[in-house]
């Protein structure tokens, strides 16, 4: 198969993955929250939100197996390949004994940490349990999702993950409605993870060229790996920090209730995030390749017309949230939680500044220029953390979001892109223009549409909103085909360029 092909399979698969957990989370989120309460249901996020920072304990080793796999597949070096795996498992052997000891004291000191209502304690205290023991005994199978990356086997991934998320729905909501509860729906999800990692660790086992030593601990390869993949473990710690400590510290300081409400604008934030982060994915490579052979005129066009694909696809989701967020949420989940719209604004708003520059990022990985970036957005999950303490404390949830919003704004407007404009030697306001005048002009377009439309014919209803912002859909798009076909040289040359990157072999 050729490396064209090969890319079209594994894109098709990452967004049908995409498409299908989006779908599955919008109408099982509120399905959920309804059959267990507030209470429950913040209890819910709470505990796998805690038990999720358990990822930190990976330090970046994962992405150093996906590099190395691909490198020693592609050099025949079987030798090194079974010493570099083995190695990473039997790290992740000692990683999740450590887990589990982590999770023996979050299970005595959960009631200490956080705000959690005496009738749900002993659930919250199970849950955390099932959750890190599930944690511990998956960890040394995340060497096979790594090493199925570096083989580039995406589509197994990706259609083996469609399965998971598909059986994790019919199981919850089958337990759900046989009167199960916050219990029920935790062992469901335990339970089904479990399985996800022994069916990649099958998969992987099968579609390795070597055989392992389960054993084997490799001083030397351990060192190179963790050289490798110190950045990127300070890039994910900033990404839990940045977006997946809110929970943690309306836990610890408000309510545990409040997750709930607080939830509900971040999971709208988060589906709204699913298209560009999949598309940006092709960047690093493709910078990689452009980097390696010194092309930097063809990384500049990767950097405007990549950032430009992205600003096209979020501007409109940021519209339709702002304008349509109450509507939205109360067709979503019911009327009661309409007052999570102003976190979903304070969300929405500073995260679609820095999805638009999606491709930046990885550019910079691309490249391996990438420790000025990992510096910053660890500075900002600090400070978000630190802000969203202080705030919360004067303005309850409401400040939460705007600790998490004033820094990420920061690193969207003041870093990221004078940034890249000086490594790549490109001047900020051409950038700037090229990269964001046409998505801005259609955006600012649909914001009229959905404007008129709402004020004009307000509906509440699913299927209403559906209507509007298909009506607002066909609208932009027509109108950016029209732009397109209608403007100059200079502004679709970018978007040539972007659609000759994407057929580049």
């Amino acid at each position: 198969m050729s490396l064209k092909a090969q890319a079209i399979k594994n894109v098709s698969a990452t967004w049908l993955a995409l498409l299908v957990h989006a779908i599955v989370g919008f109408f099982l989120s509120p399905f959920i929250l309804h059959k267990l309460g507030d209470e429950a249901f913040s209890i819910w996020v709470l505990v796998f939100a805690v038990t999720g920072y358990f990822g930190l304990l990976d330090f970046g080793i994962r992405s150093s197996i996906v590099k190395f796999t691909a490198g020693f597949v592609a050099t025949h070096d079987d030798e090194q390949l079974s010493r570099y795996l083995s190695t990473s498992f039997s790290f992740y052997t000692v990683v999740g004994l450590l887990v589990l000891l982590l999770t023996v004291g979050a299970f005595f000191w959960l009631d200490f940490l956080f705000r959690i209502p005496a009738a749900l304690l002993r659930s919250a205290r199970i849950l955390s349990l099932m959750s890190g023991a599930t944690i511990a005994a998956t960890f040394p199978l995340t060497a096979f999702s790594g090493a199925l990356e570096g083989l580039q086997k995406f589509t197994w991934l990706q259609l083996s993950q469609i399965g998971v998320a598909l059986l994790r729905a019919l199981l919850i909501v089958a337990a759900l409605l046989t009167g199960g509860g916050l219990l029920a729906v935790g062992m469901v999800t335990v339970a089904v993870s479990l399985l996800s990692c022994l069916v990649i660790a099958y998969m992987g086992w099968h579609a390795l060229p070597v055989r392992l030593n389960l054993w084997r601990l490799d001083g030397k390869a351990f060192r190179k790996m963790a050289s490798y993949g110190a950045l990127s473990f300070a890039i994910i710690g900033a990404e839990k920090l940045r977006f997946q400590s809110d929970s943690l510290v309306i836990g610890g300081l408000l309510s545990s209730t409040g997750i709930a409400s607080f939830s509900i604008a971040a999971r709208l934030v988060e589906y709204s995030s699913y298209a560009v982060r999949s598309m940006s994915q092709i960047f690093t490579p493709m910078s990689s390749q452009f980097h390696a052979v010194g092309d930097l005129e063809r990384l500049r066009k990767t950097f405007i017309a990549g950032n430009r694909a992205s600003a096209f696809i979020i501007f409109p989701l940021c519209v339709v949230l702002v304008i349509l967020g109450k509507p939205i949420v109360e067709a979503w989940v019911g009327a009661r939680y309409v007052s999570s719209y102003p976190i979903l604004v304070l969300l929405i708003v500073p995260r679609t500044l820095y999805l638009a520059q999606s491709t930046s990022t990885r550019i910079l990985l691309g490249m391996g220029r990438h420790s000025l970036l990992a510096s910053v957005l660890l500075l900002e999950g600090i400070v978000n953390l630190l802000l969203s303490m202080f705030l919360a404390r004067r303005f309850g949830i409401v400040g939460v979001a705007w600790g998490t919003a004033i820094p990420l704004a920061c690193t969207s407007l003041l870093f990221l892109p004078r940034h890249l404009c000086r490594v790549l030697d490109v001047p900020l306001w051409t950038f700037l223009d090229r990269a964001y005048r046409m998505p801005l002009m259609m955006g600012l377009l649909l914001t009229a549409v959905l404007w008129f439309v709402s004020y004009t014919f307000p509906i509440h209803t699913l299927v209403g909103l559906l209507l509007q912002i298909a009506v607002g859909g066909i609208l932009y798009c027509a109108g950016l085909a029209g732009t397109l076909l209608s403007s100059g040289f200079r502004r679709p040359a970018s978007w040539h360029a972007f659609v000759e990157l994407l057929a580049s072999k």
